[in-house]
């Protein structure tokens, strides 16, 4: 145990240049890391959902599916972006859910 540990201190990791501190050792909270694949989920299902644009919409609908129609938008494309962000979203959650490194 360190001097200032004994003494009562805890031991501080500093990060952003001391903008941020937090205790070592320590994790972040169940609830801040389950949000994370739900916020990231959420956002995919978005991008799916909204390939075309909002072409149901009872003013915007025929407007959008003639912009669809006019700049030939690929869905592929659409599809592509959605499962890169599928990708990343599972990649950041098995980071987030993964035991702490210490320093």
């Amino acid at each position: 145990m360190s001097e200032q540990n004994m003494k009562g201190k805890e031991e501080l990791k500093d990060y952003a240049d001391g903008w941020m501190q937090e205790r070592k050792g320590t994790d972040a909270p169940g609830f801040l890391k389950l949000v994370i694949p739900i916020i990231g989920l959420g956002c995919v299902a978005y991008l799916f959902l909204q390939i075309y644009g909002d072409v149901g919409h009872a003013t915007r609908g025929p407007f959008v599916q003639q912009f669809n129609t006019v700049s030939k938008t690929s869905p592929v494309f659409s599809y592509v972006v959605g499962a890169l962000a599928l990708v990343y979203v599972v990649i950041v959650a098995m980071y987030a859910f993964s035991k702490p490194h210490e320093d």
